[in-house]
């Protein structure tokens, strides 16, 4: 069984269907929420850096209140908001 060439050339010519709206699975509010997590976790692991302790001195910073539960809370934050902007969708 061969195809004729005139087949093969329509099939060619056929134009590019785009998807509507609702058939998107993910919108231009789902993006916001996820740069916005995106930045959220970013900001969490920044307040959790800082300078270490080393063998020759102590940095009792390393237990501050910003390091330690802040920087987290803000980066879980950001994961939690992540998963619900992929999750989510958008009402109409």
């Amino acid at each position: 069984m061969q195809r004729s060439t005139k087949d093969a050339s329509a099939s060619k010519k056929s134009p590019i269907q785009r998807e509507t709206r609702e058939q998107m699975p993910l919108l231009a509010n789902n993006f916001l929420l996820m740069a916005i997590s995106g930045v959220m976790i970013i900001l969490g692991f920044a307040l959790m850096a800082g300078s270490a302790s080393g063998l020759d001195s102590f940095n009792p910073d390393i237990f501050s209140a910003r390091r330690i539960v802040v920087g987290p809370t803000i980066s879980f934050l950001g994961f939690v908001l992540m998963a619900i902007a992929i999750i989510v969708k958008p009402k109409d």
